[in-house]
């Protein structure tokens, strides 16, 4: 393919939800970039990494503005691995990059790490641990974000790992911490974290990016209390949204007859899913997967889905994933399939499940939580 001019507004986010309010770079991207630019420049791009890129503004930006090629590449998220393939094939960079799991392969022999910092101290710590097991020695990390959403702790996780941590100045509300001299230290364990959890009888694997780590989040506790409320004449069984799996892995451990899908678009929770699964002897009954929503599920294909669903894209509020979901989840059900959801009260989904999906009624609610089960209309001949 011909090599176009690469532009930052030429970005797009799809098949990530698209809105006048959601952009596919920001200035931290830019940021992140200037601050590199002696460090990529003449650089040999297989031992160039970046990670967290969400729409390819950092892995298209270095890949033009340097001429790199052979770069390696980690999104957690599907719909970014998504859009940067749609990005970078519109303008003829599609050649230039691999997206790699995070781990050895990734990291091998790096020596010039871009990252967007994840919210999460957790996530950003797993990330460190990575580049300091792997990396080159004189790997040099630029990581930005948006000032809002930095904090002094991430320099701290940071300095568990590396010899040096320091920051540059602000340029529109962005800025960059410069990390080097990576150490492992002594007492570092690897990724996932395991914790055994009395209340449910079941081990929570984690890494670092999933949601709420090895803890029982209060939502997916208050839907647990309704799922003696599915038709036992039920046989497959989607968890869509799975984080750690703790839902998939409470029906298969309960309801033996059931088949059990979850699903996730992040990879750090559908490995810690599977991980969670191995930990309680399930991996046999439970097949977890990395999708975009249901895309790879058949029509009409489950009798019952119990979803969790965000409420944010990225940083910014919003209702289109789950909606989305929901979509998603009237078209896979099969008529008469029932959806259990779990939501902030305050977020009012049952119009939208009623208009989706079906009949809903409200299982629970409590000051923070509702719990609704949306019945699949069943076909009229």
């Amino acid at each position: 393919m011909q090599l176009t001019e690469f532009t930052f507004e030429g970005l797009r986010r799809r098949p990530d939800i698209e809105a006048p309010n959601l952009f596919a770079s920001d200035a931290s991207d830019r940021l992140i970039l200037d601050e590199a630019s002696s460090a990529l420049a003449g650089a040999d791009g297989r031992r160039v990494v970046v990670m967290g890129d969400r729409y390819g503004a950092l892995t298209l930006g270095s890949a033009f503005g340097h001429g790199l090629s052979g770069i390696r590449v980690h999104q957690d998220v599907l719909t970014g691995e998504l859009a940067l393939a749609e990005n970078a094939d519109a303008v003829g960079l599609s050649d230039v990059y691999e997206s790699l799991p995070l781990g050895e392969s990734l990291l091998t022999d790096a020596g010039v790490v871009l990252l967007q910092l994840p919210r999460s101290l957790a996530e950003l710590d797993e990330i460190a641990d990575a580049i300091a097991r792997y990396a080159a020695d004189d790997v040099v990390v630029y990581a930005g974000g948006r000032v809002k959403h930095l904090s002094l702790a991430m320099n701290e996780v940071l300095r568990r790992y590396f010899g040096r941590v320091s920051a540059t100045h602000a340029r529109q509300k962005s800025r960059v911490l410069v990390a080097t001299d990576r150490v492992l230290p002594t007492d570092a364990l690897p990724y996932p974290k395991l914790t055994a959890n009395a209340e449910l009888g079941l081990t929570i694997a984690a890494h670092g990016g999933a949601f709420s780590g090895t803890a029982l989040d209060i939502g997916t506790r208050f839907l647990l209390t309704f799922l003696d409320r599915i038709d036992p004449a039920a046989r497959t069984a989607i968890d869509l949204g799975c984080g750690t799996g703790i839902l998939a892995a409470a029906l298969a451990a309960s309801r033996p007859e059931l088949t059990v899908i979850a699903t996730d678009q992040s990879a750090a929770a559908v490995e810690s899913a599977r991980a969670t699964m191995v930990a309680n002897k399930l991996s046999d009954r439970v097949t977890v997967l990395r999708d975009n929503g249901l895309s790879r599920q058949p029509d009409g294909s489950a009798d019952v889905i119990v979803c969790n669903p965000p409420f944010h894209v990225g940083s910014s509020v919003h209702t289109g994933v789950a909606l989305s979901l929901f979509r998603d989840a009237a078209r896979v059900l099969r008529p008469g399939g029932q959806l259990f959801t779990v939501f902030n009260s305050h977020l009012a989904y049952q119009p939208e499940l009623r208009r989706l999906v079906g009949s809903t009624q409200v299982l629970g609610q409590n000051q923070k939580f509702t719990v609704t089960v949306s019945t699949k209309a069943e076909r009229r001949d």
